[in-house]
């Protein structure tokens, strides 16, 4: 069992997949709920506070480098563009659409683009950090209960 709950905790850090795919995984192999989404909760939270501090900082760096240049300047350019349009629609809002932005599993979102979308909107780092963890939170409610109705419905079809 200790392996899922490593397997779980990993899958939770991955950018892209991140909780959403770790709670599943988790319902899926019957381990016990509150520890499971325990582990996908921290295990989405620990590249936070890195990705807040350090990922705008090596995207500036990277813009004039030859090889990832143009990467690192789409990816600003990208950031800013949305971060813009975020911030004109939610105004003094912006945080709880941050937690929205993160809770609400759609392809695209969760901790690591929101986290990366408030560092460039230069927004508070405490602040941030706390509606991200609330983000988290929500889309391991929504994971958890899409979760166990499929894995429900598969065990009322046996």
């Amino acid at each position: 069992m200790i392996k899922h709950y490593i397997i779980v905790f990993l899958i939770s850090m991955v950018p892209l997949i991140e909780l959403r795919g770790a709670v599943p995984y988790a319902v899926g192999f019957d381990l016990p709920l509150l520890p499971s989404l325990a582990l996908c909760v921290l295990g989405n939270m620990i590249p936070v506070p890195f990705i807040f501090l350090f990922a705008r900082k090596i995207l500036e760096w990277g813009q004039d480098k030859k090889v990832i240049g143009g990467f690192c300047r789409w990816c600003m350019e990208k950031g800013h563009k949305g971060g813009k349009k975020l911030e004109e629609k939610a105004g003094a809002g912006l945080y709880v659409a941050l937690l929205l932005f993160v809770g609400i599993p759609l392809p695209g979102t969760g901790a690591w683009t929101g986290t990366l979308a408030a560092s460039l909107l230069d927004m508070d780092f405490k602040k941030s950090v706390l509606y991200v963890l609330g983000g988290v939170l929500l889309a391991g409610a929504i994971m958890l209960l899409a979760s166990l109705g499929v894995f429900g419905a598969i065990d009322f079809l046996k």
